[in-house]
């Protein structure tokens, strides 16, 4: 699954990808398990926290105690998410580089948050960037399976190939590969041979695979133009 710059959609992941969320998802389950008179998360809990969907987190604790799983369900119904809102950073640039990519694409977002999706467009403003905003209450499965990459495609008819996705972890990745559309990784937290530090950075690897498919970078290409002039 290539790279080529000519894709007709761009689906973001939100956590990671977006924003710097560690902080509000790890205090929001440790509201959570203070609620239920439980010690926070441990490492292996806040890790879970920046990836996995609050049904998948729940079940991972409580797996073997349906009684507190249904308790610590209820619990994160009835929490108010809007305190943890400030606590979510975007990334550098993120705006600039949802209007470049607006621009040029269509666009979605696609994460493993669910009831959280509404407040989080509106607190940021996230409705005029996005052609489609997919979550785990919009589909049967949250990620890794590729229901929501799937869902995304099907609305806005776009072929897995002429797609991209962009996410930050193994679930992301295992999603995109599910559903045939190409991946981008960012930061340091999978390996992968398209991964570029930060968000911002997709606009130069974009603009460079386009330019590319169309015949090399723009210094090859006035060379070229010499060559054939000389």
């Amino acid at each position: 699954m290539s790279l080529h710059g000519d894709h007709a959609l761009v689906i973001l992941d939100c956590d990671g990808v977006m924003f710097d969320s560690y902080d509000a998802n790890v205090a929001f389950y440790d509201a959570i398990l203070a609620a239920l008179d439980l010690p926070p998360l441990d490492e292996t809990g806040r890790d879970h926290a920046h990836s996995l969907a609050t049904p998948q987190i729940l079940e991972w604790l409580f797996a073997s105690d349906p009684a507190r799983l249904e308790e610590a369900t209820r619990v994160a119904k009835e929490i108010d998410y809007r305190p943890f809102l400030p606590k979510l950073r975007p990334v550098p640039e993120l705006f600039e580089t949802l209007g470049w990519l607006r621009s040029r694409y269509h666009t979605a977002m696609a994460t493993n948050r669910g009831g959280t999706i509404p407040m989080l467009v509106e607190h940021f403003s996230l409705d005029e960037w996005f052609d489609v905003v997919v979550g785990i209450h919009d589909v049967p499965r949250p990620k890794p399976a590729p229901d929501m990459l799937l869902h995304c495609l099907e609305r806005l008819g776009v072929e897995p190939s002429a797609a991209l996705y962009v996410g930050d972890s193994p679930t992301d990745l295992e999603a995109a590969e599910a559903a045939g559309i190409p991946f981008v990784a960012v930061g340091e937290s999978i390996a992968h041979p398209r991964r570029i530090p930060e968000l911002r950075e997709l606009r130069a690897l974009l603009a460079a695979a386009k330019s590319a498919r169309r015949g090399g970078s723009p210094r090859a290409q006035r060379a070229a133009e010499r060559k054939r002039a000389g």
